[in-house]
């Protein structure tokens, strides 16, 4: 039988697959509760909507799970995004730069639903990567 932890790990891993690195971002029905906290873009419509422009802007991206922490309900996940800078991006027009960056996210599960997030991003080292030297 499986702990708490590892059911929540296993939530979590399968939503940042479907929802971060396939774009599936109707899945949000599926792994997020009725009434999930998105505590850093607002609301699942405002996590839709970022992840929407980070796909335009990085169609190639690919998050990786480096670290996975599960206590109780809570699950710390530390990511890198990497993926090219193809799109318009917060009004920065691409500059086939690649990006290699570090996130953090937390996540509250109950009921095996992620019912909270809160995320993190080293935006510093994006920009410098975004904007460092043109191809």
């Amino acid at each position: 039988m499986k702990t708490i932890e590892q059911n929540n790990i296993e939530t979590v891993t399968a939503f940042i697959e479907a929802f971060w690195n396939r774009s599936e971002l109707d899945c949000v029905d599926r792994f997020l509760s009725a009434d999930y906290q998105e505590l850093s873009y607002q609301s699942k419509e405002g996590l839709k909507q970022f992840a929407a422009r980070i796909l335009e802007a990085f169609p190639d991206k690919q998050y990786t799970v480096e670290e996975i922490i599960g206590q109780g309900e809570k699950v710390l996940v530390r990511m890198t995004v990497r993926g090219t800078h193809q799109g318009m991006f917060f009004g920065t027009a691409p500059t086939n730069n690649a990006i290699d960056v570090t996130l953090y996210r937390q996540y509250r599960v109950e009921d095996g639903k992620i019912a909270e997030h809160r995320g993190w991003i080293d935006m510093v080292t994006m920009w410098h990567q975004i904007r460092g030297k043109q191809r």
